[in-house]
């Protein structure tokens, strides 16, 4: 059995990791900057120092994402940065008392793995479905052929340590944008350092954001940004100490603590980003400081050009990453032996995760009486 030892390691295999969850997390970010009004240099600042004190803090992949069901409603329904900030905070606050209180881990107990799996599997769809439905199109016959390149180099190169896909995948983007759509004197133009302004969130955005957003995002984060990232982590890493529900819920609790008060978005963990970091070649905490490095650096000196950064990189690129996130995710559930039984009530989760509104909260209530109403039954 090999001993681990947490470390931070720089090469080639953690700089392809640390793209593995772009796919998720840039598309989100665009989306809720143009929507909320939100500054993008406090957006992509906190979002990037995020991103690498938890690579120091777990020394492992461990994501750090934007709120899905949060970014959802906020798109969609167009809510202010204050109120998003304030939902942040919110959602900070309560994800604490859980943690303090050892409800946590009470819920933790409650819940059977095979509802776990059934959650990774549900999100793992998403991603891949979304990827083909949304990305992948979006750059027209132009955007076919740059994907059909990218899958073809991660079919071949997948797994190898030597030659890690996603370097040809994020080659592919950057040659494609700056041929066809990067304007560098318009960039240049716009270079400037920035600092992310402190704010504090008001009593009526913290309210408004905890009913409009904290609530439908907390069956999400308790199911996906908590249970199936452990149980993730488990899976990728067993010779890795195991991590406690509590620290990452901890974690996950003192980011948005922190954020809202830089204008930073709302973000937790999440299976999907291990999943995705890992599958691309991620082993350490390095590829999350590699990547959010990425975004201090956007934020910090681009933070101003940031409209126009958004239409440099294809989309049809970060299509092909988010699908074989997707993917990696769904492939765990193949990693613990199940009855028959619990693979229908994994398979029933996923489906209800995948497709239904509020689906997670859902999925997870259901599956979760199902095992134990079973168990009660003997």
């Amino acid at each position: 059995m090999r001993v681990f030892k947490p470390n931070i390691r720089f090469d080639r295999n953690e700089l392809a990791g640390a793209f593995g969850d772009i796919g998720t997390d840039f598309p989100l970010l665009v989306g809720i900057i143009l929507a909320s009004g939100m500054s993008p240099v406090g957006a992509l600042v906190m979002f990037g120092a995020l991103q690498v004190l938890t690579g120091l803090i777990y020394g492992i992949p461990m994501p750090v994402q934007p709120l899905k069901a949060m970014a959802v409603i906020v798109i969609t329904q167009k809510l202010g940065g204050d109120i998003l900030c304030g939902a942040g905070l919110a959602i900070g606050i309560l994800m604490l008392i859980l943690t303090l209180s050892g409800l946590i881990d009470v819920i933790a107990r409650i819940v059977p793995l095979c509802v776990v799996r059934g959650i990774q599997f549900g999100l793992g769809m998403q991603l891949a479905t979304l990827a083909l439905k949304n990305y992948i199109p979006a750059d027209g016959l132009m955007g076919y052929g740059v994907a059909f390149l990218c899958f073809v180099s991660v079919i071949l190169f997948f797994g190898n340590r030597k030659y890690p896909p996603a370097l040809f995948v994020i080659t592919i983007g950057v040659i494609y944008a700056v041929f066809f759509k990067l304007n560098l004197a318009h960039l240049v133009q716009g270079f400037g350092f920035q600092l992310p302004k402190f704010q504090v969130p008001t009593v009526q955005g913290i309210m408004m954001g905890f009913l409009l957003l904290s609530l439908p995002q907390i069956p999400l984060s308790i199911g996906n940004s908590i249970l199936a990232t452990q149980q993730t982590a488990k899976d990728l890493f067993p010779e890795h100490p195991p991590l406690t529900i509590r620290k990452i819920s901890l974690t996950y609790s003192i980011m948005n603590l922190i954020a809202p008060f830089f204008g930073g978005i709302p973000v937790c963990h999440g299976a999907g980003g291990m999943a995705g970091h890992y599958a691309f070649g991620a082993r350490t905490g390095g590829a999350p400081i590699i990547y959010g490095t990425i975004y201090l650096i956007l934020g910090l000196f681009l933070g101003g050009v940031f409209g126009d950064i958004i239409h440099i990189f294809p989309k049809a690129i970060l299509g092909v990453l988010l699908f074989f996130e997707g993917m990696a995710l769904m492939k765990l559930m193949f990693g613990t032996p199940l009855s028959k039984k619990e693979i229908m009530i994994m398979l029933m989760v996923g489906l209800i995760s995948a497709g239904l509104p509020y689906g997670y909260m859902t999925g997870l209530i259901i599956g979760t009486v199902l095992v134990n109403a079973k168990s009660l039954s003997k």
